[in-house]
């Protein structure tokens, strides 16, 4: 299906150069992956986009001719889509270093919750357009009294697949720390946790069956020429305003309204229900390795902003400690792009604090296809960073 797409890393040097990769996105003839939008683009700034096979010549040709220079990250993308699938055997048991489809996902949430009862429970907080349910798993040890909690989203995003795998191998550490008494036993006893696997469950099941680099949720508004908005500027923060899309054939396409996605509407009603105990709002995408926190619609500064940046610096030293991985971090417009209708900047001014987006690995070389072999370390290094998130917002209130 992607024999012979290529990935080109590319660095616009004049106006022609921009003008001439916004043309090609209109014209849907590649796929932007970084920015996820062509409008984004700056002179001298990076840009990383998938070119179908039908296309490289025309394009290589085109760049060639206006002296726009470009890397090639891949050169066979098919290659690397299968390469996801081949590096960590399945055994009997739920391996939580492979990749799983939506339904394998919707099936282990159920078991996970029934064989640990004192610590998990699953509910499903709505449905998607294509009528899928929406869970949430509430991890954290069973007290009388209502502890602070902080929510976890993944998958909102259909084509990020280390991303749910990420909240399964967080609630798998939060079983096997109950058994082996670790760090974060300490952090199940005073906080709950409210993870979201998939948020965005019929994007994820078409990458799964039709289109491995889907982005969006599958609706369809009457008057839109395509399918899907991005859920992720789907919110109600500065709507539409910057880095989002009026166009539903944009990868960034905003909505024909706020909310409008009932994935958004389950998301947004769960955390409006429960914002009195949520303390801090994580979520997790790929790829870039970036820690972000408020804002991304404005380069303003958050009113809390030295606080978060302090904590994100600090958190960046833990996971980088293992692995040697290297983060950046900061302000989500400034570090990476200007986005408004995201979940992280939509919770902050809710009054959610301590509100994170991550972008886990990697930087380029694999993009979306990262290997099963890096599901672990990835995982791994991951959790160092939310121990420390969440025990600083454990030991401070508000």
């Amino acid at each position: 299906m992607h024999s012979g797409d290529k990935v080109l890393r590319l660095r616009p040097g004049n106006e022609q150069h921009i003008q001439f990769l916004r043309t090609m996105s209109d014209t849907e003839k590649v796929d932007f992956w970084l920015p996820t939008w062509a409008d984004l683009l700056m002179i001298n700034s990076t840009a990383d986009i998938r070119v179908p096979a039908e296309w490289v010549s025309e394009i290589l040709s085109e760049l060639e001719k206006i002296g726009l220079k470009y890397e090639v990250l891949n050169d066979n993308l098919q290659v690397l889509i299968t390469d996801q699938f081949n590096k960590t055997l399945s055994g009997p048991n739920y391996n939580y270093e492979n990749y799983h489809s939506w339904e394998q996902i919707e099936a282990w949430t159920a078991k996970i919750a029934e064989a640990n009862p004192r610590l998990i429970s699953r509910e499903k907080i709505g449905k998607s357009y294509e009528g899928r349910s929406i869970y949430l798993l509430r991890v954290g040890k069973r007290k009388r009294v209502v502890k602070p909690a902080i929510f976890m989203e993944c998958g909102i995003h259909a084509r990020e697949w280390i991303s749910p795998a990420f909240c399964q191998w967080f609630v798998k550490e939060a079983v096997e720390s109950y058994e082996n008494g670790s760090p974060l036993k300490t952090l199940l006893n005073g906080l709950d946790f409210f993870v979201v696997p998939v948020v965005n469950v019929d994007g994820y099941s078409y990458t799964w069956t039709r289109n491995r680099f889907w982005r969006k949720t599958r609706s369809r508004y009457l008057g839109n020429n395509c399918m899907g908005t991005d859920p992720n500027r789907n919110f109600d923060a500065a709507w539409c305003s910057t880095g989002a899309s009026k166009n539903s054939c944009s990868n960034v396409y905003c909505g024909p309204f706020v909310e409008s996605e009932p994935e958004v509407k389950a998301v947004a009603n769960f955390v409006r229900d429960h914002l009195q105990h949520i303390k801090a709002y994580l979520a997790f995408h790929s790829y870039s390795q970036l820690l972000l926190f408020p804002y991304s619609y404005t380069f303003s500064y958050s009113r809390r902003h030295e606080e978060l940046n302090g904590l994100a610096a600090n958190a960046v030293n833990e996971l980088e400690r293992l692995h040697g991985t290297n983060y950046i971090y900061g302000p989500g417009a400034s570090t990476i792009y200007p986005a408004a209708g995201s979940s992280d900047d939509w919770a902050y001014d809710l009054g959610i604090i301590y509100s994170f987006t991550f972008e886990l690995r990697d930087t380029g070389e694999h993009g979306f296809l990262l290997p099963e072999s890096l599901i672990k370390p990835t995982c791994e290094e991951t959790m160092l960073a939310i121990n420390y998130i969440t025990t600083y917002v454990l030991n401070h209130p508000y």
